[in-house]
């Protein structure tokens, strides 16, 4: 069930983000999602134990329902009414991760095996670096990046704790991974975004949003995609996800990769979740037809964040 934040009403949405976003979705249902509370919930690290034994664990206090597109991933709820999640022995030890259910799909899309080499171009937190190393089995390696150094702090904090142990971190901007000749056999870009799928957890972005920044955060995007599609072997994949909703960044990034890189196949995304259509034209842009193979969650799809994701492999 819906929790409406208490004091709703007191976000206004600008003027230029409602003619948009009206004219993306239906309005007044996205804006009842998006101003409720998101549903909290794990992952459950199989590198320290068993889904089955963390969920009897913790079902004395908690009662969980799982997340269909991930099975090692619950929504949690107190019996109790507490909401400190990640205040628990179990946290402590490592046994489950707290993460966003929408954020569990691009290591779910991705499949990374035991024994690949591994790029995760804006690694930190950690959330989706610390889900890989578990289905990888803390087999092959994982070079975790980010570009600043204290959300490198954080990430090496979250990666001890769940015991991942085929990562190595590096700090740079992802765009300079081609000046090291290496190529990997999967890459995860999850982009820097707006932020706009986040609302739900951050309502500040609302003031926050303005076209220019959509604009500026796209330059990057298309930098970053490019420079991936370079370091990615022939026949490897490549997952680009981002928390945004804004199609500039997500099928406009997309449909700028295909347009560059003749040997980019977008491939479709079969998983268990409610999905809608992906934008194939907006204000004049037309997007490339195969962008319609991507993954675009709105809020109230399955009572989530907002999500984008693209599966794409390099033909050859």
């Amino acid at each position: 069930m819906l929790q409406p934040f208490p004091d709703a009403e007191k976000y206004t949405f600008k003027e230029a983000f409602v003619k948009r976003y009206s004219a993306l979705t239906d309005w007044n249902t996205y804006k009842k999602y998006t101003l409720s509370f998101l549903r909290k919930s794990i992952r459950v690290n199989t590198l320290k134990i068993s889904v089955e034994e963390c969920a009897k664990r913790l079902q004395k206090d908690w009662k969980l329902e799982p997340v269909l597109w991930c099975p090692e991933g619950f929504y949690i709820e107190h019996k109790e009414g507490r909401l400190d999640v990640g205040n628990t022995i179990e946290h402590a030890l490592g046994y489950y991760y707290v993460q966003e259910a929408a954020s569990m799909i691009p290591p779910v899309v991705l499949q990374p095996q035991p024994g690949d080499l591994v790029l995760d171009m804006a690694a930190a937190p950690g959330s989706k670096t610390s889900q890989m190393a578990q289905y990888m089995q803390n087999k092959g390696l994982i070079v975790a990046n980010d570009v600043k150094g204290d959300r490198l702090a954080s990430l090496g904090i979250n990666l001890q704790r769940i015991g991942a142990t085929n990562t190595m971190s590096t700090l740079m901007q992802g765009q300079h991974f081609t000046k090291t000749g290496i190529l990997f056999d999967k890459i995860l870009l999850d982009a820097p975004c707006s932020g706009t799928g986040t609302i739900r957890k951050s309502p500040k972005t609302i003031t926050m949003w303005n076209p220019d920044m959509i604009t500026r955060i796209s330059k990057l995007q298309h930098k970053l995609i490019m420079a991936a599609w370079q370091c990615l072997k022939p026949g490897g994949t490549m997952v680009y996800s981002t928390c945004s909703t804004e199609p500039e960044e997500n099928e406009g990034t997309a449909t700028f990769l295909l347009e560059h890189a003749p040997d980019a196949k977008i491939e479709d995304i079969d998983i268990p979740i409610n999905r809608t259509n992906t934008i194939t034209e907006f204000e004049g842009q037309k997007y490339h037809p195969d962008t319609r193979h991507c993954l675009r969650l709105w809020p109230q799809d399955n009572d989530t964040e907002g999500f984008f994701i693209a599966k794409i492999r390099k033909e050859g």
